[in-house]
C-alpha cells in the first residue's frame, strides 16, 4: 500500500452518526479478539472504531494509507504506518478490517499479508458490503471494486491459509435499505447524515432482531472470523 488521497472522507464523516451501529461493531471487534490484548486495525479511516475499540480495552496500531487520514490518526495518539511492510510479521495477535477490503483491488494479496502478520492462533475479523445486486453510486464515489457473498469471502480467507470460525450476513433490513437507495437515491453517492442518524436509531435494532433468522441468506453486509493455524 502506498500513499493515497480517500474519496470517501464526507462519507465516513457521515456515518459517524450511526451511533448503535459503530457501537455493535466495536462490541464485535472486541468480542472476535478473544482476549487479545492489542489490535491492529486496518484502514482505520478517521479513527472512530480504534478509538472506539481503544476505550474498550485494547491497545490499537492503525494502518491507513491516505495521509490526511492518518495524521488524523496520529494526533489521537494510535501508533500508524501507511502499510503492512511496516508491521513485522508473526507479530500481531489479532486484527479486523471493517469495510476496507473492498476498496482493494488484489483483495487475496492484501488477505494473505494479513495472515503473515497474525501469530500462530492468531485471529483476523474481516467486515464488507455484501451482495454486488447492490452496488450504488456510493459504492462508485468510494472506490470499491466489489461487493461479496459468503462462500466467495470463506474461500479468499482459506486461500490466505486462514480457518473461518464464522461466517454470516448482517444487518437484513440495510439489504433492503441499500437496494432502494440504488433505485432512487443520489447520483453523486453522498450519504445524508441526518439519514444516516434515523435509519440507525429506528431500524437498526430492528434489522439486528431480524438478523438472528436472516444472518445465513441476506445482510448489507458480511463478517468473517479466521484463525491462524
Amino acid at each position: 500500500m502506498t500513499d493515497q488521497a480517500y474519496t470517501g472522507a464526507d462519507n465516513l464523516e457521515a456515518m459517524a452518526e450511526a451511533r448503535r451501529y459503530n457501537a455493535f461493531l466495536a462490541d464485535l471487534v472486541v468480542r472476535s479478539a478473544g482476549g487479545a490484548p492489542r489490535a491492529l486495525d486496518f484502514g482505520a479511516g478517521t479513527g472512530t472504531f480504534a478509538a472506539m475499540v481503544r476505550d474498550r480495552g485494547l491497545q490499537v496500531t492503525c494502518v491507513e494509507v491516505d495521509p490526511d487520514l492518518r495524521a488524523r490518526l496520529d494526533a489521537q495518539g494510535f501508533a500508524t504506518s501507511a502499510g503492512l511492510e511496516a508491521i513485522e510479521p508473526d507479530s500481531v495477535p489479532f486484527a479486523y478490517s471493517l469495510n476496507v477490503l473492498e476498496h482493494i483491488e488484489d483483495d487475496d494479496a492484501a488477505l494473505r499479508a494479513l495472515a503473515e502478520r497474525l501469530v500462530p492462533g492468531g485471529r483476523l475479523l474481516v467486515y464488507v458490503p455484501a451482495f454486488q445486486v447492490l452496488s450504488s453510486s456510493m459504492d462508485r464515489k468510494v472506490g470499491h471494486f466489489r461487493r461479496y457473498r459468503r462462500a466467495g469471502l470463506v474461500d479468499l480467507v482459506r486461500r490466505a491459509g486462514l480457518e473461518p470460525e464464522r461466517a454470516e450476513y448482517v444487518d437484513s433490513l440495510g439489504w433492503l435499505a441499500s437496494l432502494v437507495f440504488k433505485a432512487v437515491g443520489n447520483a453523486d453517492g453522498d450519504l445524508s447524515p441526518r439519514s444516516v442518524a434515523l435509519y440507525d436509531r429506528v431500524a437498526f435494532p430492528v434489522s439486528r432482531v431480524l438478523d438472528r433468522g436472516l444472518h445465513a441468506v441476506l445482510g448489507k453486509n458480511l463478517l468473517v472470523v479466521a484463525r491462524r493455524p
